[in-house]
């Protein structure tokens, strides 16, 4: 095994020699002393961490908070990048599109790499990247745990298929349990009001999950999800679709069949272009990475293994390489949705012209009578296709996507200004193109899409790197207010493209090592009424700055403003007829440090404190601070731990922090208020195929004698979730 190691050692260090020409004399000669000196060593393939801390990422992705809009739902990127962590990219196979799932390189950064594997053939370590250009130490650290560089990775997988398929490298099982201690007043006896008994839940509090999948990279995946969430039945009824837990989800694809690219049957996601028409689920928006995350990447299909119930598509989906570089993706998809709002809508004679519901529920909650009256009580269909082009460079690629949606109730939505444009009806098309393109070091994209109503939506962009230690970013978003498209997510502020207009400028600086320095710039109106703000073209902006520093690979140090200015209703006033507006602004100020003094204990210190003003009203504060001590007791067992104190005057002030959790579970909760929280997270590896999590956590508010609203009501200021969990992998 020596011998062999050392062999590929070797391999890799002549390679490196042959590069000081291309990629840096200095830097490359360097590089190979390194290589040189660690000849010796057993093995020198990176150790990948047994537990995925995602703190620091999450926290350049997921900047954004407390704003009006800020009701992005990110636990599919955190799906996604766990997926990426249980089932590494292969750097020598990975597509681009793979790569830039992860939003952590940029266009240049994928180019170099592909660049450098055509020039010099695979990768055979995940070293190898620092001599990649534009690839610098943060950043291969930060790309390490979601990728690999297998041995066996130059070498085909010739076994037949069910021999693969029972060899079983990615199969897992996982079953999970949360509950809340305290009880709420959805699981209390009901009372009466005026003859009848109140509203309860139905079901039990505890949420239950299972998930079983099995994968190879490039080649399969079939897995199975359930999920009971808290105060939903456990049930069998044909009547209603239930057959068990509330939802059931479950996905058979396979990869690289001949001229099949990509079959799809079961539960799905699609995304092509920008994501105006068809987006994957998730969209990660303005945050303290400036440049990764503008561009989306044109990933196609790719299997759903969420929970959330409403961003995935129901039926079978395929893309057929049909030569000269063109791609033919086909989707179609039936499935239940939740229409809430029944409505009747009438002419001036109160004649019935139609029924329908007011607007899709996507909380997926159905614990209640009420609740469960909506339950999956209309039908959508779906169908469309992509027709993508690359260049034999990779550096062209152009597309096409049509897509057509169908509700079997009308969609009629309140009868409110803000709606004026907005969709109504059963049907709904759109059609949009999609371009990539780039140039040395710079990429230009975008994507325009016309739906149904006329309404136009266009978002383009460009991304540079303007020497080795700047990069850029411009992306420029026109979505008109009659723009409808019921599965487009992308860049802006609103959940959905449609009414705004707005200029983003990012940047990104190392000046010197150690140092990095990040900011943007966004400018954005909104043409028609908005929810919450009743005047026409109102708007605002947006800047974030951020500078960090590691003075060693054990040491990280950030701190990071941002201020938002928005229009938005001043608050009603009795005497008033019309709604006045006035002009929002929000500060959030960010100190984090973290220290691992030894291979055992991390420490991790943040404080952030916010500020709200809408026009004259008296300005409102919040402020956090959170202490983390996370062991590492051995290669089986870690231990995560936190100890934070809040302060808020008001609800726009409150505070959100990234939380560890189990496994493909995701918390980033809203403290609000004053008081404590605390949580501690153990995981321990029983064997080889066994792992057990316990999670616990307690919210503590001072000078409250409940916590909650409704039907979530805890009698007393505490409340305690218990989390355990229990993985079970083949090998």
């Amino acid at each position: 095994m020596i011998r062999r190691v050392r062999s590929r050692k070797a391999k890799l260090w002549f390679r490196s020699l042959t590069l000081s020409g291309r990629a840096g004399g200095w830097r490359s000669w360097r590089f190979a002393l390194l290589l040189l000196l660690t000849l010796p060593a057993h093995a020198q393939q990176y150790q990948r961490p047994q537990n995925l801390d995602f703190d620091l990422l999450i926290q350049e992705l997921f900047a954004q908070q407390g704003g009006d809009d800020a009701s992005t739902s990110y636990e599919d990127l955190y799906e996604n990048l766990s997926q990426f962590f249980q089932s590494p990219l292969n750097l020598n196979t990975a597509t681009p599109e793979e790569l830039g799932s992860l939003f952590i390189l940029t266009p240049n950064q994928i180019g170099s790499l592909q660049r450098h594997l055509r020039q010099h053939g695979a990768l055979l370590s995940l070293y190898e990247l620092q001599a990649v250009a534009g690839f610098d130490l943060p950043t291969i650290y930060k790309l390490a745990p979601f990728v690999t560089v297998p041995e066996t990775s130059l070498q085909t997988d010739r076994r037949k298929f069910f021999a693969r398929l029972s060899d079983g490298d990615n199969t897992a099982l996982i079953l999970r349990m949360t509950r809340t201690v305290e009880e709420k007043k959805g699981y209390t006896a009901p009372t009466f009001y005026q003859g009848k008994p109140t509203t309860r839940y139905l079901g039990s509090p505890e949420q239950l999950y299972a998930r079983f999948r099995t994968t190879h990279f490039h080649d399969y995946s079939f897995g199975i999800t359930v999920e009971k969430d808290a105060g939903e039945q456990l049930r069998w009824s044909l009547a209603d679709r239930q057959y068990g837990p509330d939802f059931i989800s479950a996905h058979a694809v396979l990869y690289d069949r001949g001229r099949l690219k990509t079959v799809a049957i079961g539960d799905y996601q699609a995304q092509f272009g920008q994501g105006l028409l068809l987006s994957g689920g998730f969209g990660v928006g303005k945050g303290a990475e400036t440049i990764a995350t503008v561009r989306r990447p044109n990933s196609g299909i790719r299997p759903y293994t969420s929970v959330l119930e409403t961003i995935y598509l129901r039926g079978a989906a395929a893309t057929v390489r049909v030569g000269g570089g063109v791609e033919v993706s086909a989707f179609g998809s039936r499935k239940r949705v939740d229409g809430s709002g029944l409505v009747v809508d009438t002419t001036d004679t109160d004649q019935v012209v139609s029924e329908g519901f007011s607007a899709l529920a996507a909380t997926g909650f159905h614990r209640t009578p009420s609740e469960l009256a909506r339950r999956r009580n209309v039908t959508e269909t779906l169908g469309g296709a992509d027709v993508t082009w690359t260049a034999p460079s990779r550096t062209l690629q152009v597309g096409l996507t049509g897509v057509a949606t169908r509700y079997s109730a009308a969609l009629l939505r309140r009868d409110v200004p803000y709606n004026r444009f907005a969709f109504r009806g059963t049907d709904n098309t759109g059609l949009g193109a999609h371009y990539s393109w780039t140039v040395g070091s710079a990429t230009v994209f975008g994507e325009s899409a016309r739906s149904r109503s006329g309404g136009w939506g266009h978002v383009h962009g460009l991304v540079a790197s303007l020497s080795a230690s700047v990069d850029a970013a411009l992306m420029v978003r026109d979505y008109a207010r009659d723009f409808q498209s019921f599965y487009g997510n992308t860049f802006g502020e609103g959940t959905y493209p449609v009414n705004e207009r707005g200029v983003y400028l990012g940047i990104k600086v190392r000046p010197i090592a150690r140092w990095e320095l990040s900011a943007y710039y966004d400018r954005f109106r909104f043409p028609w009424l908005r929810s919450r703000a009743a005047t026409v073209n109102s708007g605002g902006d947006e800047w974030l700055g951020r500078i960090l520093f590691r003075p060693d690979k054990l040491t990280t140090i950030y701190a990071q403003l941002r201020v938002e200015r928005k229009d938005r209703d001043l608050p009603t006033q009795v005497d008033l007829q019309l709604k006045q507006v006035g002009v929002g602004t929000r500060r959030n100020a960010v100190v984090y440090a973290a220290y691992k003094p030894s291979a055992k204990l991390e420490l991790r210190s943040r404080v952030q404190a916010s500020s709200y003003q809408l026009g004259a009203v008296t300005r409102t504060t919040g402020l956090a601070i959170a202490q983390d001590l996370n062991f590492a007791l051995g290669r089986r067992v870690a231990l995560d731990t936190r100890f934070a104190l809040f302060d808020t005057d008001d609800f726009d002030n409150r505070q959100y922090m990234y939380e560890s959790d189990v496994l493909y579970a995701f918390s980033i909760p809203a403290l609000n208020g004053r008081g404590s929280r605390a949580y501690a997270v153990l995981r321990y590896g029983i064997n080889r195929h066994l792992d057990i999590w316990l999670r616990a956590a307690r919210t503590l508010q001072r000078d409250q004698t409940t916590i909650g609203s409704g039907l979530e009501e805890i009698q007393g200021p505490r409340r305690t979730d218990v989390r355990v969990q229990v993985r079970w992998r083949a090998q």
